[in-house]
């Protein structure tokens, strides 16, 4: 009788195998923060939002006193993507036109033809961007939120990525406007950069003592490209995220509608916005999953930007940030 073939049996899978390969992911984001750590100083966690918002394809309003290196994030962070990019500085007497563009009249031809304004960019910064008045804050309406310029009737795309970052001084008021509730929910997040700790000044005086006082920006290389980054943020779409978390963000912000303390609270687009960050957050630490714990570090950046405290709350003493941590601790996370 002849003996029985046994076939070779297959090793089952883990059953937490990730489904997405981020090893590209995380070089590209390491060596972006490789690059911006020639120049900068500390700021982890500021960096780690920056990209999030990147992969998450959201703008940043990045708000501290003068001197935190504001803007030169900015910069920094625009170099390292091999993308155009533009710095536009808001003052008060700053028309729509010149942010957008204008129509000029052409003589031999005896037609209008569109000269594009420095929006035109896959990546713009708007330094001190409450620094100009209500019809040119206006102006950005379209363009940040549909990614298009409608000028003369005609509409004009941005090319992809299209990416603003704004920086602004929450102390000074002089010559500043305080910018619409329409326009700040069209940020992503609203970042507020402090103050260096004791170890990281003595570093950056250190450095400026040894002759590496000025910002040479060129030392800073491009790292990904807009089609590099195109693909990053289709592995970002593609995370899984359970139904309790989709819960739990919807009861997140519902509650900021219902909240005492609050005058107004949190839109849909706010909701958009903490899945959309949550999953770039998820993809960034590695994983093909959202966690809770994506969802409660991004929700002060999320929120604080689009809630109003009452006016007794804010006698008091009140901070968005702090009606956020309140919120969070009444809503049960889920497990």
């Amino acid at each position: 009788m002849a003996p029985e073939t046994v076939e070779n049996p297959v090793a089952p899978e883990p059953a937490f195998a990730p489904r997405t390969d981020f090893a590209r992911l995380t070089a590209q984001t390491d060596a972006i923060r490789g690059e911006i750590g020639k120049i900068i100083v500390g700021q982890q966690d500021l960096l780690e939002l920056l990209l999030t918002a990147v992969l998450a394809d959201g703008h940043v309003l990045l708000e501290g006193v003068p001197g935190v290196a504001k803007t030169l994030m900015a910069k920094l962070l625009a170099r390292t993507l091999e993308v155009p990019f533009s710095r536009i500085q808001f003052t008060p007497d700053l028309m729509p036109s010149d942010v957008l563009g204008t129509s000029v009249f052409r003589q031999n031809k005896a037609d209008f033809e569109f000269r594009p304004g420095p929006i035109f960019a896959s990546v713009v910064l708007i330094d001190e961007i409450n620094r100009a008045p209500a019809k040119t804050q206006s102006a950005l309406f379209e363009v940040m939120e549909e990614r298009t310029v409608t000028q003369d009737g005609t509409t004009y795309p941005m090319q992809e990525p299209f990416l603003v970052l704004a920086t602004q001084n929450p102390i000074e008021q002089e010559g500043t406007y305080r910018l619409p509730e329409a326009q700040l929910d069209r940020f992503l997040f609203k970042l507020h950069v402090g103050y260096p700790t004791l170890a990281e000044e003595v570093q950056i005086l250190s450095g400026h003592h040894a002759g590496r006082g000025s910002t040479h920006l060129e030392a800073v290389q491009p790292i990904l490209s807009a089609a590099d980054l195109h693909a990053l943020r289709q592995q970002v779409r593609q995370q899984r995220v359970e139904a309790n978390i989709l819960d739990y963000i919807a009861k997140l912000v519902g509650q900021t509608r219902a909240h005492k303390s609050l005058y107004l609270g949190a839109s849909p687009r706010a909701s958009l916005a903490l899945l959309n960050g949550a999953k770039a957050l998820a993809a960034l630490r590695g994983r093909d999953f959202v966690t809770p714990e994506d969802v409660q570090f991004l929700a002060p950046s999320v929120l604080r930007h689009r809630i109003m405290l009452t006016p007794e709350r804010e006698m008091e003493g009140g901070t968005p940030d702090e009606v956020v941590k309140q919120i969070m601790q009444q809503i049960e996370v889920p497990r």
